[in-house]
């Protein structure tokens, strides 16, 4: 039995926003319940550059855009909605744009997580582009 490419992309779709949809669940809530960031060791300094006193407007928005949003983007994939492709591309941009942002805003590099979720975003943007391209649902 041979898998299709379509279908890895899918698979490895789903993966990528399951990955990011967890992360950015768990990181969203602890921001909300403990808008200090000490929970996540995340110091109330890092948002000096920004327009944020705590950190529960940016949790807030972490938890809907990349947490909640990846689980609906995974949901279109798996009832493959007419335009599922649209969706993923789009939650490749929102947190691609996301990590930017950060950066920009907290002038704070981590290496293992801002080039990790970079890529995911890419990889994301690339897949949807993919299925867009080759749709067969």
């Amino acid at each position: 039995m041979r898998i299709s490419p379509h279908t890895i992309v899918k698979i490895i779709a789903i993966l990528l926003l399951c990955v990011n949809g967890i992360g950015a669940a768990y990181g969203g809530l602890h921001l909300i319940a403990d808008p200090s960031g000490a929970g996540l060791q995340m110091p109330l300094s890092f948002l000096e550059h920004s327009p944020f006193k705590s950190y529960l407007i940016p949790g807030i928005i972490l938890l809907i855009v990349n947490g909640i949003l990846s689980f609906v983007t995974v949901v279109t994939i798996l009832f493959k909605t007419l335009k599922y492709p649209l969706f993923i591309i789009a939650q490749g941009v929102l947190l691609t744009g996301w990590i930017i942002v950060q950066l920009l805003m907290l002038r704070i590099f981590y290496a293992p997580m801002h080039l990790t979720f970079i890529v995911i975003g890419i990889t994301l943007i690339g897949c949807g582009l993919f299925l867009n391209k080759h749709r067969s649902n």
